[in-house]
C-alpha cells in the first residue's frame, strides 16, 4: 500500500476546523482521511468545504451523484468514487449494474436511461477536452435548464479538483469505500458484489 505524502491531521483540531468537521461529518463517525489531510491547510481546508456542493441545488441528488461518480472515475480517484458510491449509492437507487457502469469506457453502453448517459458523456468531454461540444450541449439544454447547466459544469470541475488532492496526495482508501469494478479488495462481502452502507 501507498504511504499518503501528507500525514493527516490529528486532534485536537483548531475550533474552526472541529467545527467544519462537526458539520461534514455524521455524529460519531471520524472524519474522513480528505478532510483531515486537508486541515493541514486550515484556509484551504474552510474555503474549500465552504465552496461545496453537496447542499441541495438545482439537481436530483441522483443526477449530482452521477456527475461526481463519473468524473472521480475519469480522474482514476478510486478514493473519492468510493466514498460517493459507499455513502450515497444506496440513497440514489444505484444498482450493482449501474455502479458497474459508471466506469463504463462507452456511455452509450451503460445500463443508465438515454437522459441520464447525457451526463455521464458531459463529464467524459469535460475531462478530455475541457469543452462541449455544439451536439451534446443542445442535448443538455434540451433536458437540463440554465441554471442546471451551470451546476452540472461547475460540479465537475469542483470534483476534478477533488480527485486531483487525492490522488497527488495518495490518500488511502477509505474502509468502508467502494472500490473500482474488478479491484479486489479482500472484504469478502464486497467480493461477492454488496455495496457497503452509507452513514
Amino acid at each position: 500500500m501507498t504511504e499518503p505524502r501528507i500525514r493527516p491531521s490529528e486532534p485536537p483540531y483548531s475550533p474552526a476546523v472541529a467545527e467544519a468537521l462537526a458539520r461534514l461529518m455524521p455524529a460519531g463517525l471520524p472524519p474522513l482521511v480528505l478532510f483531515r489531510t486537508l486541515a493541514v491547510n486550515q484556509r484551504v481546508f474552510l474555503r474549500l468545504m465552504a465552496g461545496g456542493l453537496l447542499d441541495r441545488g438545482s439537481l436530483t441528488l441522483r443526477e449530482r451523484e452521477l456527475v461526481i461518480d463519473r468524473t472521480c472515475f475519469r480522474c482514476g480517484s478510486e478514493y473519492e468514487w468510493g466514498v460517493h458510491v459507499a455513502w450515497f449509492g444506496p440513497r440514489v437507487g444505484l444498482t450493482p449494474d449501474e455502479i458497474r457502469d459508471l466506469c463504463a469506457e462507452d456511455p452509450e453502453t451503460a445500463m443508465f436511461c438515454p437522459r441520464e448517459r447525457l451526463l455521464l458523456r458531459l463529464c467524459d468531454q469535460l475531462h478530455a477536452a475541457s469543452r462541449v461540444d455544439d451536439a451534446l450541449w443542445s442535448a443538455l439544454a434540451g433536458e437540463w435548464s440554465p441554471e442546471q447547466l451551470v451546476e452540472l459544469v461547475v460540479l465537475a470541475g469542483y470534483y476534478h479538483a477533488i480527485a486531483f488532492a487525492t490522488n497527488a496526495l495518495r490518500l488511502p482508501l477509505e474502509p468502508f469505500g467502494a472500490r473500482f469494478p474488478g479491484a479486489s479488495t479482500g472484504r469478502p462481502e464486497e467480493e461477492a458484489g454488496a455495496i457497503p452502507e452509507g452513514p
